[in-house]
């Protein structure tokens, strides 16, 4: 994928700039480019996703090639290429999984939520995702949220019980 001349490295604050320094000390010199999965980290902290304008400011700011972070951003599932809800809901459908029910638990918040796979609620709450192995296998369906907090044995009333009480955390209940 070439990068397009109408795309353009987006400005990094001093701030952003302060955090890439902090990660690139970790290494040595000459291998600034290890941290190319820190900063694309950092940018969607501050940005919620990595758009192809901040791949391009890491790029430049790692001395990388464009695609090079680029495909950093789309090998991991955990780099968000566009926009997302508050709560990102992965849901694993690899084989274990699904022998243990985890293509219906994704079809169930799929129906509960109103949405498809990879579609955000129009209250800009929710994210439905599907994800490859979690390591979990034993406790099947399993699912992450928000990249951090995995969650097992999800049946649709534990799925249930998820979405409502996100939900009524949010005042949106």
């Amino acid at each position: 994928m070439s990068t397009s001349p109408s795309v353009q490295a987006m400005a990094l604050s001093e701030a952003t700039r302060a955090r890439f320094a902090r990660e690139v000390a970790k290494y040595p010199s000459d291998q600034a480019q290890s941290a190319v999965m820190a900063c694309l980290a950092i940018v969607q902290q501050e940005q919620g996703h990595v758009s192809r304008e901040a791949e391009l400011a890491v790029a430049e700011y790692l001395d990388m090639a464009p695609m090079a972070v680029h495909e950093v951003t789309t090998f991991y599932n955990m780099y968000n290429q566009q926009p997302v809800g508050k709560y990102k809901l992965n849901v694993c459908t690899n084989l274990p999984c699904q022998l243990r029910g985890g293509n219906e638990a994704l079809a169930h918040l799929a129906r509960k939520l109103g949405v498809g796979m990879g579609g955000t609620t129009a209250d800009g709450l929710f994210t439905l995702q599907q994800c490859e192995c979690l390591g979990a296998c034993a406790d099947a369906p399993v699912m992450l949220v928000n990249d951090r907090s995995m969650c097992s044995f999800m049946s649709h009333d534990k799925l249930d019980q998820l979405v409502d009480g996100l939900r009524a955390a949010e005042g949106k209940a």
